[in-house]
């Protein structure tokens, strides 16, 4: 393959483990530190509390709140500017330092972008394990 072929697959490897990193903390956090109080959905009255972990809650979240999470998902996709880590910056570098993380070090910086590609291969790994586990079980 071709050099944009890389870093495009490259950039979608690290975009896909920074989402399943989200995806295994959010099917482990609600077990350990409980569910937001109030209501997910006031019109029908359900409240966080009523949702169930894992993929049971596909079902039970409404459209409206579907609607919601892809809007979300749009905006940042589009509001970080379709392929931009390729063709202005090497790929997973979204033009942003997080404060904490911060710094100019090109050393530093390679060092964290390949810490970050080998954790969400991990978490990529560990929410297909917990899907897998949920479909077979029913329990997350």
């Amino acid at each position: 393959g071709d050099l944009y072929s890389f870093k495009r697959r490259r950039s979608v490897e690290l975009k896909h483990g920074r989402i399943c990193m989200l995806a295994t903390m959010g099917y482990i956090t609600p077990e350990v530190a409980g569910k937001f109080p109030g209501y997910l959905s006031p019109s029908n009255k359900l409240l966080f509390s009523d949702i169930p972990n894992g993929l049971a809650a596909i079902t039970k979240v409404p459209l409206a709140g579907w609607i919601q999470i892809v809007g979300y998902c749009a905006y940042c996709e589009i509001s970080a500017g379709y392929d931009a880590d390729i063709t202005k910056r090497t790929p997973g570098d979204m033009g942003w330092n997080p404060p904490i993380f911060s710094g100019n070090d090109p050393e530093t910086k390679t060092r964290r972008l390949n810490a970050e590609l080998a954790n969400g291969r991990l978490a990529m790994m560990a929410t297909i394990g917990m899907f897998f586990q949920d479909g077979l079980t029913g329990s997350a």
